[in-house]
């Protein structure tokens, strides 16, 4: 498997239609960092000018990786990823060790850090209990028709200029694994969707999809962040509160590197400077507020894409945002969070809060419908815009275009559970062996 580990941007699909193809150029950008041991990352600078592969796979990441890898075990697969080595950002490969233990394991039982324990016992204290219901929902032969566009490749660009074409082979495809945001985006950009929308920004269209785009979502998140008196370990979320409205999670780390001053003159001057920060985190399920997606611009896909959620757009979503963050009022009212309060000059005991404090009722559903809509920001569990039955079919093939799948997030009507990587995982992995399956059948 051949991975250009320095493109900065992802690349247009070409399509075959009437013998015309469209092209964007991806960059790369270059890194200093030595990452020898990644055998089978290369520079886009090293690879040849044309090249064919069975499989090219944009976006190597949380579904790309591990249908990459499943499809490499009998065919030749081209990863195309944008961004530089893991060492380009050093933080997140340091952060409370996250990157040694991704690596170590996916699935472990670990060692609760202190702020995890505590909130444990507060969520159990407050009635929130373990839900260990699980579902499993998993919704052939490739099809060549002169009628119909079909995906032959892609050019990219390397960082000194030069273009490189990758092209499949014969029963080969192209499969967009860019993400929610990138593959509505790169699908547009490439002559697939509204053919309204992209006439109206001097797109040729090659395929008329009026949903790419359509029913982007995010799961709205909001939080209360305390200032503990004293310091612990930082940590990443290790235990959740589940409920069939909204999902409670918790982080720590130290204060120490915190850039924000605190105001350390309303508190007693005996208060340790070594501090910690807490954070309890609601996420809603679902959601059912959706919006879109609309490029910035017509022909670069340098340029971000402007993306709408709408949170809170439909009722549903802000009610179990209400539940959410007064069971997070529950959980700030049990015993086991009580050691972490201060102590003021007047000798009534509370949370420090940086940032927001809940509404002082919380019986008051404007109040906290207000403190809702202020406080909402992104878990960066982003869906939508490539969705099943609506842009895809149920063997994540692009509707009306041959040889082109989209296997990520983007296909999602909701996301799943806590956080969506383990399902994105297991459908990059289901997938693999599926498209393997269907090339060992012999065609029709």
């Amino acid at each position: 498997m051949a991975l250009p580990s320095n493109l900065s941007l992802l690349l247009l699909i070409l399509f075959s239609f009437h013998s015309q193809l469209l092209q964007v150029h991806a960059f790369t950008t270059r890194s200093d960092q030595d990452f020898s041991f990644m055998k089978s990352v290369r520079n886009a600078i090293d690879m040849a000018s044309e090249e064919k592969y069975d499989y090219i796979v944009i976006g190597g990441g949380t579904a790309g990786c591990p249908l990459a890898a499943t499809l490499s075990e009998k065919h030749s697969v081209l990863v195309l990823e944008r961004g530089g080595t893991p060492g380009t950002y050093p933080n997140v490969l340091n952060v409370a060790g996250f990157f040694a233990n991704l690596m170590q394991s996916v699935v472990f039982r670990p060692n609760l850090a202190v702020w995890q324990s505590v909130v444990k016992e507060a969520l159990l204290e407050a009635g929130v209990g373990p839900d260990n219901g699980l579902s499993v929902i998993l919704n052939t032969d490739i099809f060549f028709e002169m009628t119909e566009p079909s995906a032959v490749g892609v050019i990219y660009t390397d960082s000194n200029g030069k273009s490189h074409k990758a092209l499949i082979r014969k029963r080969g495809e192209i499969i967009l694994s860019a993400g929610a945001i990138g593959s509505p985006q790169l699908l547009l950009l490439s002559g697939v969707g509204s053919d309204t929308y992209l006439s109206s920004q001097n797109i040729s269209v090659i395929h008329s999809q009026p949903n790419v785009g359509k029913f982007m979502a995010d799961n709205p998140r909001n939080n209360i962040n305390l200032v503990i008196p004293f310091p612990f370990e930082a940590s990443s979320a290790q235990v959740v509160g589940i409920t069939s409205d909204y999902y409670i999670e918790a982080f720590s780390l130290s204060l120490s590197f915190f850039p924000i001053p605190l105001p350390f003159s309303l508190y007693p001057s005996s208060v340790s400077t070594e501090l910690s920060l807490a954070s309890i985190v609601e996420k809603i399920a679902g959601p059912l507020s959706h919006g879109s997606l609309q490029l910035a611009s017509p022909n670069d896909v340098k340029v971000a894409p402007h993306v709408g959620f709408n949170y809170f757009a439909d009722p549903v979503d802000l009610s179990r945002c209400v539940s959410g963050v007064r069971k997070i009022g529950d959980l700030l009212n049990t015993n086991s969070m009580d050691p972490f309060k201060y102590k003021a000059f007047n000798g009534e005991r509370g949370f420090m809060f940086l940032g927001p404090a809940l509404p002082s009722n919380n019986s008051d559903d404007s109040a906290m419908e207000d403190y809702c809509r202020s406080t909402v920001t992104t878990f960066w569990h982003y869906h939508g815009g490539c969705l099943v039955g609506k842009v895809v079919d149920g063997d994540f093939r692009v509707m009306g275009v041959n040889s082109l799948r989209v296997v990520d997030g983007s296909t999602f009507i909701l996301s799943p559970g806590t956080n969506p990587q383990a399902t994105l995982m297991m459908l990059g992995r289901y997938m693999g062996l599926k498209m393997l399956r269907e090339r060992r059948q012999p065609i029709s």
